[in-house]
């Protein structure tokens, strides 16, 4: 790794750590002893070459939600100990009430106090829950793992496709295919957005279990997702796409007792030296196109 990245990633790390102590209101050795654990983990496991495996970016992202559910337990617990307080007040001034000499205007300045301790308590909560929701949604824009479908999202497959493409020649074949499920909208329309969700993750782990550890998949977007083949040949390629629609199509997702019968449309390419990232995609996008108009669940395949 070349000095000016190593720095780049100590002083990235260093960052990091500060802001997890300075976001704790305990921060304990234990703690810090556990980030500078995964941080030279982090490092250990970098390949110069290739991309972070998909379980090691798996593992960083987890462990990052694990820090997040963690804290939200603990502000859970301060706002419930504050909840019980509240009522213990509230339940001695009921106590009050019940003896034979009863001051209102002491009660009722009671119920206001308790009655304000909680607004305040409630609004407080929700900065906390609006905090730890703009931590996940700056995590997610960080990682290189969708966090539907736990496969690489488009930020992984750009970086994957620049550092490829900018090497103006590989010394073996690679293949890309866009794949995009054929009338998702219409499953959305009839079954809901949760059954939606559930496709995408019943396809990624189809997809997860078909490839080879040297194969990539990547959600792109929506319903889209995107493979890498890597050393193979066009007729090897032909029969992984077709295996792939095969298993979709006759695999079927239960959902609320109802059965969702799922098809998928592929378009095909090989990288070319003279590729960028865009081109490769514009010309697999291109055969996905042919696949959606010449009737769906079909791959065609589209060269320079």
């Amino acid at each position: 790794m070349q000095k000016e990245k190593l720095i780049s990633l100590v002083t990235q790390m260093y960052e990091e750590l500060l802001d997890s102590i300075n976001t704790q209101k305990h921060p304990t050795k234990a703690q810090v002893v556990s980030f500078m654990q995964d941080a030279t983990d982090t490092i250990a496991s970098i390949n110069d070459n290739e991309m972070d495996s998909i379980e090691h970016a798996k593992s960083a992202f987890s462990n990052a939600y694990k820090d997040i559910a963690s804290q939200s337990l603990s502000e859970y617990g301060i706002t419930n100990e504050r909840f019980e307080e509240l009522a213990q007040m509230h339940q001695e001034t009921i106590e009050e009430c019940s003896l034979e000499e009863i001051d209102l205007g002491s009660i009722q300045n009671k119920f206001n106090d308790i009655q304000s301790h909680m607004s305040q308590e409630v609004q407080r909560a929700n900065q906390v829950i609006n905090q730890l929701n703009s931590k996940i949604k700056d995590l997610e824009k960080s990682s290189n793992i969708d966090s539907l479908t736990k496969i690489f999202n488009r930020r992984a497959l750009s970086s994957y496709l620049r550092n490829i493409c900018s090497k103006k020649g590989i010394p073996y074949e690679l293949h890309l295919l866009i794949l995009d499920i054929d009338d998702f909208k219409h499953i959305n329309d009839t079954f809901g957005h949760i059954a939606g969700d559930k496709v995408l993750i019943f396809i990624a782990n189809i997809l997860k279990k078909t490839l080879r550890d040297g194969d990539k998949v990547f959600r792109y977007g929506g319903e889209e997702f995107v493979i890498i083949l890597n050393r193979v040949d066009p007729n090897t390629c032909i029969n992984i796409t077709k295996r792939i629609l095969s298993l979709i199509s006759s695999n079927q997702l239960i959902y609320k007792g109802e059965s969702l019968n799922v098809t998928m449309s592929i378009g095909t390419t090989k990288l070319y030296p003279h590729d960028t990232p865009d081109t490769l995609i514009a010309r697999a996008d291109k055969a996905l196109y042919k696949s959606k108009q010449n009737g769906k669940n079909q791959m065609n395949t589209e060269m320079a």
